[in-house]
């Protein structure tokens, strides 16, 4: 069983920062790329920022510049560090995790969610 717990969302204003951590338990063999999406009220979930198991890193658009995604394989965790925020960066933000069993079957989980709001 493989759980996902996420953390660090809240309220913050416009400008201000967050870092949302993500910290996976369970029985992963090895992890591969690691990921952040958000969804928004009426609005389909989207990428925001992905890293492989290399460290290579890829970012939307809108999260170019201001965001910044992080592993640590040790401690099976990624994070996700945002600043410069924008009420238009509201949303539940999911962690994503590939995972690879001992015979490297392939799993994807998701976290719960944890809401980031940006306001004044």
């Amino acid at each position: 069983q493989v759980q996902l717990v996420e953390s660090g969302g809240g309220l913050v204003q416009p400008g201000g920062s967050l870092r949302l951590s993500c910290a996976a338990s369970g029985s992963i063999f090895r992890l591969g790329t690691m990921g952040w999406y958000r969804q928004a009220p009426g609005k389909q979930r989207e990428l925001v920022a992905t890293i492989t198991s290399e460290g290579i890193t890829n970012y939307a658009d809108s999260a170019k510049g201001r965001f910044t995604i992080s592993r640590d394989n040790a401690k099976k965790t990624v994070h996700l560090q945002m600043n410069s925020l924008k009420p238009a960066d509201t949303a539940v933000y999911y962690c994503n995790i590939e995972g690879f069993s001992f015979t490297w079957k392939k799993s994807i989980y998701w976290g719960q969610g944890t809401q980031v709001t940006v306001s004044s």
